[in-house]
């Protein structure tokens, strides 16, 4: 589907015409630049790629310096395919928070925040072993058995077990538009999306 890439400016709420307090995220959606144009002919599929926030001259390859003088804009970050423009668009063009209209949905896509090396307790809700007495001095947060001995005497494969928490893949679906601030290029999205504070997000329709 047809969208935009974006940067999360932070958490807010605002009142909706009953008086509801609503808790929202405010994202930067835009200007992004059409850097390529794809198609059944030479690519074998149809999509545009869209290009967001400048890139330092001196972290950039001269593969990557041709791709964006072919689309005559300055060295992208942030690049994204998407399928399914309804608009007909041509290499160099801008995409603004236009794109957007309020009352519509969006699914919105970033990375989450990395929490480290985390115990099962934290990372899978486990309630621990056992109680804090009766002997025990370090089994509060501990797993328990991971399998059998005998048979079928290894783990299985997807065991909830500690281990890197967060810094993953997540879409969320359905995030109603509250607002769209076109002079500033912002969106205002009810309830919240992945990744921290300027994190990069791609917001589709």
């Amino acid at each position: 589907m047809s969208g935009l890439i974006g940067k999360k400016i932070g958490m807010t709420s605002i009142f909706d015409e009953s008086g509801k307090n609503l808790p929202c995220t405010v994202i930067k959606a835009g200007p992004c630049v059409v850097t390529q144009i794809k198609s059944k002919e030479t690519d074998g599929y149809d999509s545009v790629q869209l290009g967001f926030t400048d890139k330092n001259d001196k972290h950039v390859n001269n593969a990557e310096s041709g791709h964006f003088k072919k689309a005559n804009t300055a060295p992208k970050k942030n690049l994204t395919e998407f399928k399914g423009f309804e608009e007909e668009l041509k290499i160099g063009d801008k995409l603004t928070v236009d794109h957007f209209e309020e009352g519509e949905y969006v699914d919105v896509s970033g990375l989450s925040k990395g929490r480290g090396f985390q115990g099962v307790v934290k990372r899978h809700g486990f309630a621990g072993v056992g109680q804090a007495t009766h002997g025990q001095h370090n089994r509060l947060r501990a797993p328990g058995s991971i399998g059998a001995a005998s048979y079928p005497a290894r783990v299985f494969k997807g065991m909830k077990m500690a281990g890197r928490m967060g810094n993953e893949k997540i879409t969320i679906q359905n995030l109603k538009v509250l607002k769209v601030v076109k002079e500033k290029n912002l969106l205002v999205l009810k309830g919240s999306v992945p990744g921290h504070k300027n994190s990069i997000l791609v917001i589709r329709k």
